[in-house]
């Protein structure tokens, strides 16, 4: 029997954020690090269980993002990862409804930054490519990114946007997009 949970962060149990750390751990072969898991705290978060175990997480935190010279109330997805032996069954499609859900009522814009491998997921959600240039608002002033351009992903909710212009994150320690 698979679980959905939909829950913020506060109301997490040491043993659950522990048991979301490893797998995020896991499925990134290493790769997750502290700032990637600070990152993806303070929100909401999706568990999917099977059988008492957890198997995949993912997470919606606001940000603040410029674009066209208004800032915008944000949801940013974080730490998607479903469990090597329970993915291509739905799982990351169900924690994605969850928090698109969430995302659409409570923001103007959704944004993640997406894997190789998830571009396509993420495109066939109605999530679209971001086009343009991006940047960050560092305390030194606003730097462009243009290593995360072509991995930036928008799913506009209240807002129009110029896909092909420039759009500004807010700053913050690990990977800014």
């Amino acid at each position: 029997m698979t679980d959905l949970w939909t829950v913020h962060t506060a109301d997490l149990e040491a043993g659950v954020l522990t048991a979301a750390r490893a797998l995020l751990d896991d499925a990134f072969d290493g790769d997750f690090s502290d700032d990637d898991w600070e990152n993806a705290l303070g929100g909401m978060h999706t568990l999917v269980w099977e059988s008492g175990e957890l198997i995949g997480h993912a997470s919606l935190v606001q940000r603040r993002l410029v674009h066209n010279g208004r800032a915008l109330r944000t949801g940013y997805v974080e730490a998607v990862a479903v469990r090597s032996d329970h993915r291509r069954r739905g799982h990351g499609a169900a924690m994605m409804d969850a928090l698109e859900r969430v995302l659409r009522k409570a923001y103007d814009l959704g944004a993640l930054s997406a894997s190789e491998e998830a571009l396509e997921f993420y495109a066939s959600r109605g999530w679209l490519l971001w086009r343009g240039t991006s940047s960050v608002m560092t305390p030194s002033g606003v730097e462009a990114t243009k290593e995360d351009d072509g991995s930036i992903h928008v799913l506009p909710v209240g807002v129009t946007l110029d896909l092909d212009g420039e759009i500004t994150c807010d700053w913050r320690s690990g990977d800014v997009w």
